[in-house]
């Protein structure tokens, strides 16, 4: 799957770059089909998008939520994504759609939850760990080998068990959004960029990728662009087609920070500026 790298400064800069992407693209979608579908992993960086996306104009009673991973624990457990997502979201009226880890029985809740998707999501978000994993498809867990159904439950992983979407349930995205940040990052994201499928997050499939890391992720500073392509960037507007089987165009939305995009075909070392 081919990538578009953009790295920005650093995790505040990321939390922001993708906000102003996530509520321009929340606009357009709804504009076009009345709705938008955007699922969303646990971190720290997508809280702070969350809680800027917050401040946005978002028409979130059109917005639909729903986790891409989640750790079985109680309501309300600080390890919960579900818990850092809503007090991210404050009291924006988005329509959460929150994996059911505390049924009794949760082979049959991941079912349910997979039944519940949409066909075609208009957003994914992905992050990325130094093993190289994304949601909870971790290095050497079944999990990973799971393709007759959406939704299934991982083996313990960092003290929780946890129930994910499958790389069939990812590949139903219209867009993925990769958000990167940290040294710690910096072999596992030239993995991903360079088409690595021997790592977990190298086998997600998806209509279109982009990757936005901040500088430590990427090994590389940020460069300041040439001022015809930033206001070609500021003119662009994400767009969303109607449709569950067309593929989307990627239209990126820059701030006025200095930052570099990549494209990628193979590794770092090859990428070229934009």
């Amino acid at each position: 799957m081919h990538h578009e790298l953009e790295v920005v400064a650093d995790p505040d800069a990321v939390a922001g770059t993708a906000a102003a992407f996530v509520a321009r693209l929340a606009r357009a979608c709804v504009q076009a089909q009345g709705r938008f579908t955007f699922a969303v992993s646990g971190g720290h960086t997508p809280w702070a998008m969350f809680a800027r996306l917050a401040h946005e104009d978002v028409p979130w009673e059109h917005v639909a939520v729903f986790q891409v991973d989640e750790r079985v624990a109680p309501d309300g457990d600080q390890d919960r994504n579900l818990t850092h997502l809503r007090e991210s979201l404050g009291a924006a009226p988005a329509e959460v759609i929150a994996m059911p880890v505390n049924d009794v029985d949760l082979d049959a809740a991941a079912a349910a939850y997979g039944r519940s998707l949409p066909e075609r999501f208009d957003l994914v978000h992905l992050g990325l760990g130094p093993d190289g994993h994304t949601a909870s498809l971790v290095p050497r867990d079944p999990v990973l080998e799971v393709s007759d159904r959406p939704v299934a439950l991982t083996a313990s992983y960092m003290g929780h068990q946890r129930m994910t979407l499958t790389y069939p349930a990812l590949a139903r995205a219209q867009q993925v959004l990769w958000l990167i940040t940290g040294a710690d990052k910096r072999e596992p994201l030239s993995r991903l960029v360079a088409g690595d499928r021997s790592i977990p997050a190298g086998r997600v499939e998806a209509a279109a990728s982009f990757v936005l890391a901040d500088a430590a992720a990427a090994g590389r500073g940020p460069a300041r662009v040439g001022a015809r392509s930033l206001k070609q960037d500021r003119d662009a507007r994400p767009h969303c087609r109607a449709g569950s089987v067309r593929r989307m165009r990627w239209l990126r939305t820059r701030r006025t920070f200095p930052q570099t995009c990549w494209s990628f075909s193979g590794s770092l070392a090859t990428s070229r500026a934009r």
